[in-house]
């Protein structure tokens, strides 16, 4: 791998976006670790891409090693010629664990200046004790083009020369990539450094050795080696490659490595799946008195409940957390790990007064601590908690997740919870950007059922109006099991290009299918979530207390008839005041605005649109303001209509459908066009007194006396949206 480079987000962008086009979507971070290896030529990350199976390309298992000679890469160098020196040198660096200058210098005998001196010279870079390649696709060329008898003398001297320089790590992992045959002397070693760098956070290296140890391994090696390839494999978000791994451990004989890989399996395997796995947790229980298996058992009992919590399945949530009380009374684990892991999972599923208990480390620490200050309303504290178990030096462990703190799965569950605070105070730009970032290094399609492949949509419509290549391509990562409300999104998408009623139609669709929606609230989601009787939705989701008083303003502004009007108007516009985040205000300030313009008071709705306006510029959400200013050119130009109306009172009817049932709407459309009741009943095959109960309940909802005052409303309203 050419490491020490960086590819910039806009060129990601790019390739993903042709890759997209050609129906090759890739993880972000999965292209944009090509695009290092490939040098960010375009033509040649296709070409790479187009080899790869869709759980490679979705970053659900490893990239091959080495990367495949495709064609343009065989153009790049078919002129090439090396002398055997210069070629073993620029082999020595490209089957490198490391880019380590001094290591390279003693494999070939040359000094620095020798070396640059030297034709191989024009194809290094040397800095600061590092050396790379000036084409990172000269490493595939070389690699492919070396035999393996010469492969395998190069990673012996590089054996030798490690070992003289008392490197034991690379020494032993040279001398087994050199073993044309099984080598099982080499196995135990290479397992236990593996399993030493997953610990550290280095969980793609542990996979690469623990693979290599399984190819040379015997027996209970073997299943040592597969232990930590499966976990290792999970760590890095490898999830499809670490439940094969764990699948073949459980296969075979009973060993006592089942017990320690059970949470890992589980995790991988939901993850994998997008769905907990339906296991009876008594079925896992272990035969034996042991401490260590018990341990295991209930650790990984409380990874499945907080698995079932962020997926919404209270059911199972309940078994496992039972199966984890268990567990912890035989192992006196009730502080540590009982108390925390069901705080965090009644917490993700929607609960707010879990008890005030933390663990330590990343997840039952940090993250639970981050969660609960958000629900208290204090997102600067949260994201502070967050941020405190960020230095790999002096953080505790966690034991939930022991051996995980640092590795790239936690670290994307961390960044998914701090883009979404960024979110809920407002910062949508930044929170974006931010997400893009950790999109480029991390597998954030993984955590929390998918929360960050929403958070990415929700973002990009909110800033670009529409989907952008990143939110596109991790919304391919997803498992195949995995569900996300994209019909809210489409909603919004309508919302904001004016399509009222296309938005009110899906908003509709999204309601009648049980209202899916992630556990954690995301922003814009309730922008669009009145039920048909205007009532917020009930289903648990944790959220700030401001984004829950925001939701209820808009439930008043929208559910305000006439009579009520004039006193609810004061008390929201002074409630609204109170919303520190500029994007949460902004959309109660865009409904204030447009009702006092359904109420022709064109001097209000001017101070609330340009309000509303102005708070989403600085949020970042330049869609929403481009959306803002269309709405205050076309109130001053009096032009009606927000969309052009393909029929009478076509912007009254989209609005209305908001708040009424779908029989109701038509009565009420019918009513405002000047049909009498009976002629109503019968085109819509009903009694008279069917069409007069729906009426009075129109009539309630609008605070209107009269089929007269309807009428004045519905030509108000669609005057003015």
């Amino acid at each position: 791998m050419a490491r020490g480079r960086f590819v910039a987000p806009a060129v990601v962008g790019i390739i993903l976006e042709e890759l997209l086009e050609r129906d090759l979507a890739c993880a972000p971070h999965v292209l944009a670790g090509l695009a290092v290896d490939l040098d960010a030529h375009a033509p040649t990350v296709r070409e790479v891409v187009e080899s790869l199976t869709p759980e490679q390309r979705h970053g659900h298992r490893p990239l091959p090693s080495p990367l495949p000679l495709v064609p343009s890469i065989a153009r790049r160098f078919d002129t090439v010629e090396l002398e055997s020196r210069d070629r073993q040198l620029l082999l020595a660096l490209s089957v490198s664990l490391e880019d380590d200058l001094e290591p390279l210098l003693a494999f070939d005998g040359r000094s620095a200046s020798e070396v640059a001196a030297a034709p191989v010279g024009d194809r290094l870079r040397v800095h600061a004790g590092r050396v790379r390649f000036v084409d990172a696709r000269l490493s595939i060329w070389i690699r492919a083009t070396s035999s393996a008898a010469t492969t395998a003398v190069v990673h012996e001297r590089l054996s030798t020369v490690f070992r003289a320089r008392g490197d034991q790590v690379r020494a032993n992992w040279h001398h087994a990539r050199a073993s044309l045959e099984g080598d099982p002397a080499a196995a135990p070693e290479l397992i236990d450094i593996a399993g030493q760098l997953s610990d550290a956070g280095h969980p793609e290296r542990a996979l690469l050795l623990a693979r290599e140890a399984s190819d040379h391994a015997t027996a209970s090696d073997r299943d040592d080696a597969r232990l930590v390839a499966g976990t290792s494999a999970l760590a890095a978000g490898f999830v499809s490659e670490a439940s094969a791994w764990l699948n073949a451990l459980y296969s075979e004989t009973p060993d006592p490595r089942r017990s320690r890989g059970l949470g890992a399996l589980l995790v991988a395997q939901t993850l994998a799946q997008g769905a907990v796995p339906e296991i009876d947790p008594s079925s896992l229980r272990p035969e034996t008195d042991d401490p260590e298996d018990w341990r295991h058992w209930t650790r990984a009992s409380a990874l499945v409940a907080v698995m079932c919590a962020e997926r919404g399945d209270r059911r199972g949530m309940r078994v496992w957390l039972d199966a984890l009380r268990e567990g912890a009374a035989r192992t006196g684990a009730e502080r540590e790990l009982r108390d925390p892991a069901i705080a965090l999972s009644w917490l993700i599923a929607g609960e707010r007064d879990v008890d005030e208990v933390a663990g330590s480390g990343p997840v039952s620490g940090g993250m639970l601590s981050a969660l609960r200050a958000a629900l208290h309303g204090d997102i600067d504290r949260a994201r502070r908690l967050l941020a405190k178990d960020d230095s790999a030096i002096g953080s505790a462990p966690d034991p939930l997740v022991p051996g995980y703190e640092h590795s790239p799965i936690i670290q994307a569950y961390r960044r998914v919870v701090d883009v979404l605070l960024l979110a809920w105070r407002g910062d949508i730009g930044l929170a974006r950007e931010r997400l893009i970032q950790a999109a480029l290094v991390l597998p954030v399609a993984l955590p929390f059922a998918g929360l960050g492949v929403v958070l990415a949509r929700r973002l990009d419509l909110a800033v670009l109006g529409e989907l952008g290549p990143f939110s596109l391509s991790l919304t391919a990562a997803l498992p195949n099991g995995a569900r996300i409300d994209v019909l809210v999104d489409r909603g919004i998408q309508s919302l904001l290009a004016g399509a009222f009623h296309d938005a009110a139609a899906t908003v509709r669709l999204w309601a009648e299918l049980g209202s899916p929606r992630t556990a954690m609230s995301v922003p814009a989601l309730d922008e669009l979530a009145l039920t048909v009787e205007a009532r917020p939705m009930t289903v648990g989701s944790i959220e700030p207390p401001e984004i829950a008083l925001a939701q209820r303003l808009r439930v008043r502004i929208a559910t305000a008839g006439d009579a009520r009007w004039r006193s609810e108007r004061d008390a929201v516009t002074e409630a609204a005041r109170t919303l520190a985040s500029p994007f949460t205000r902004a959309r109660v300030e865009t409904m204030l605005g447009t009702q006092h313009a359904i109420h022709d008071d064109h001097a209000a709705a001017r101070v609330h649109l340009h309000r509303a306006e102005r708070l989403f510029e600085v949020s970042g959400a330049t869609a929403w303001a481009r959306s803002i200013r269309d709405r205050i050119d076309r109130l001053d130009a009096r032009e009606g209509s927000i969309v052009p109306a393909a029929d009478p009172l076509s912007a009254c009817r989209a609005a209305w459908s908001l708040a009424l049932t779908a029989r109701e709407l038509e009565v009420a459309m019918l009513a405002v066009g000047g049909s009498p009741n009976r002629d109503i009943a019968e085109m819509l095959n009903v009694s008279v007194r069917t069409v007069e109960v729906h009426l009075g309940r129109i009539f309630t909802k609008f605070d209107v006396r009269s089929r007269v005052e309807l009428t004045v409303l519905a030509h108000r309203t669609d005057h003015h949206l």
